[in-house]
């Protein structure tokens, strides 16, 4: 008996003392617990991949499991963020900038974009190729297609082809697309900073933006007079966005009723839009016949033909192009170009000669799909560094501190008028 009780004893005193350094290793982190049985509680749904494709998701479970375990702080353990950068992260692993997936913010302010109606700045971003040093790699930077003219951008100076180095102090150099709106886009009356390098010049820039309500306006039309006396309607093209149509009938009709020599179709710094709205427009200027070719994965081609009887077949034409005009602008001229229905005067243009599907998802998301290339009707194809090359180049003169010369000449519009009143 008494040697049970010496026995107990020594038990007892080794499983506290087990205890006792259990729980200093626990207490010092020299120890990890590891919960075998341990997952999050979610529900998860709708499990079955796609057909002939076959993928282990146990890898993937296996990460959200540990990092829903392990990470410090489980305020920020949100799953429906988590899902949602797994499914941004799949599509951005395809390498297509515009290829996309969009949460239901990023859907509702793509929307509000073709609408013509959101709060910024009035920045249209895109990607551009970025000259590398000698013997880099190549690289796509985030960059100012355009500034929409009226916006707190245009009024600061921000200008087509300025790089996005930073947003608020965020490095923006290897940014998507979506991720840069978010940070740029907010309330009206806030402020954002855009740290800008641009090309010519040997520093990056500050330029505090003060949010506003932006409201685009797509159509604007003007007349003008040449120097030989011919009057000629000018119409600015800012975008193909939902009120494209509507705008354009009304300018036309204004047209028709003015009576002009000719037109000057200026889509300066024209990011683009819907494709549809670029065949709407050319099918005004042109009698039959291929606006745009798209070609598939498989390099098989499909055209897009005119689909009304236009209104402007006789008049003269002449369009402005700069660097900041992209996708459903360049559709626009070089069909013009192609089909000599028009000259082209100012600069080359931005080059993004891809199409992309918007689709909507469930949940308020959506995903915007490159589905093809486009090609002019001759089959060039626009893209990159390889932008549209105009007839007649007019480049804005820059002074000492690599700003525009004279702001209140209009160079480029001023060389095609005086073509048009030839």
């Amino acid at each position: 008996m008494r040697d049970f009780r010496k026995y107990f004893n020594f038990l007892t005193l080794v499983v506290f003392l087990l205890a006792f350094i259990l729980g200093w290793q626990i207490g010092h982190r020299d120890y990890q617990v590891k919960w075998t049985n341990y997952a999050p509680i979610i529900k998860v749904e709708n499990q079955q991949p796609p057909q002939n494709i076959t993928v282990d998701f146990k890898l993937f479970w296996d990460t959200w499991n540990l990092v829903s375990r392990s990470y410090w702080n489980k305020k920020a353990i949100d799953p429906s963020k988590m899902f949602y950068g797994a499914i941004q992260g799949m599509v951005a692993a395809i390498g297509d900038p515009y290829t996309v997936f969009l949460p239901p913010q990023q859907q509702k302010n793509s929307k509000e974009d073709l609408g013509g109606s959101f709060n910024g700045v009035g920045i249209e971003l895109g990607f551009n190729e970025a000259k590398p040093p000698a013997g880099g790699i190549k690289d796509k930077r985030l960059v100012v297609i355009a500034p929409l003219d009226g916006t707190p951008a245009k009024v600061a100076g921000i200008k087509p082809l300025d790089m996005i180095i930073k947003i608020d102090g965020q490095d923006a150099t290897n940014m998507n697309l979506l991720d840069a709106v978010n940070l740029i886009r907010g309330p009206k009356g806030t402020g954002v900073t855009l740290t800008i390098f641009r090309e010519g010049e040997t520093n990056t820039r500050d330029i505090k933006l003060i949010r506003d309500t932006i409201i685009v306006k797509s159509v604007q039309l003007d007349f003008k007079n040449t120097k030989s006396g011919k009057k000629i309607a000018v119409i600015r093209l800012t975008r193909f966005g939902e009120r494209t149509q509507d705008e354009w009938n009304d300018a036309v009709s204004q047209v028709l009723a003015a009576g002009p020599a000719g037109v000057l179709l200026d889509v300066r710094n024209n990011p683009g839009g819907f494709l549809e709205g670029a065949v709407f427009v050319l099918s005004e200027f042109l009698d039959g016949g291929d606006v745009v070719l798209q070609e598939n994965s498989q390099g098989q081609r499909s055209s897009y033909k005119v689909d009304r009887v236009g209104k402007l077949l006789k008049l003269p034409v002449a369009v402005l192009i700069n660097k900041g005009s992209a996708s459903a602008s360049e559709i626009v001229a070089g069909a013009l170009q192609d089909r000599k229905r028009a000259t082209l005067v100012g600069e080359q243009s931005f080059g993004k000669g891809t199409i992309q599907n918007a689709e909507d998802l469930a949940s308020g998301t959506g995903i915007h799909i490159t589905v093809a290339r486009w090609l002019t009707p001759l089959g060039r194809w626009v893209n990159d560094t390889n932008g549209l090359d105009p007839d007649v180049k007019v480049e804005i003169p820059k002074s000492v501190d690599n700003q525009p010369g004279d702001a209140t000449a209009d160079m480029q519009q001023e060389k095609a008028l005086e073509i048009l009143g030839k």
